[in-house]
């Protein structure tokens, strides 16, 4: 006793029913979403090795900056030794160092608390 339904299989080859047609949308969706997922991993590949080359430079610009810095402090001690002993320039250097990186330290501390603390 058949029913007399039809028994083809939804999306089947050559059904342009409803059906195929929300397959056939599906399999586009995943097949965009997949596309845009590619294209935006490539564009953030792409702008990642700029940002090493100028990250890298700018490590460099730094230490050689630091280098400086040290060259700068020890020039300090040397002029000042001549005048004061060396032991005496030293420590007025060191503590003037200090000096000066505890209020910047502090600046800084206090500006990342009000950036962290403008959000509530």
């Amino acid at each position: 006793m058949e029913s007399g339904t039809d028994k083809r299989v939804v999306g089947a080859a050559g059904d342009d029913g409803i059906g195929a047609v929300i397959v056939q949308v599906a399999e586009d969706a995943k097949a965009y979403g997949a596309a845009q997922v590619a294209l935006y991993k490539a564009m953030a590949t792409v702008r990642l090795r700029a940002a090493k080359a100028g990250l890298i430079l700018g490590a460099v610009a730094a230490v050689l900056g630091l280098a400086a810095l040290g060259a700068l402090l020890v020039g300090l001690i040397f002029a000042l030794a001549a005048s004061t002993g060396p032991l005496a320039a030293t420590a007025i250097v060191v503590g003037v160092t200090l000096v000066i990186a505890g209020v910047l330290g502090k600046m800084a501390g206090s500006r990342i608390a009000r950036a962290l603390g403008s959000f509530e």
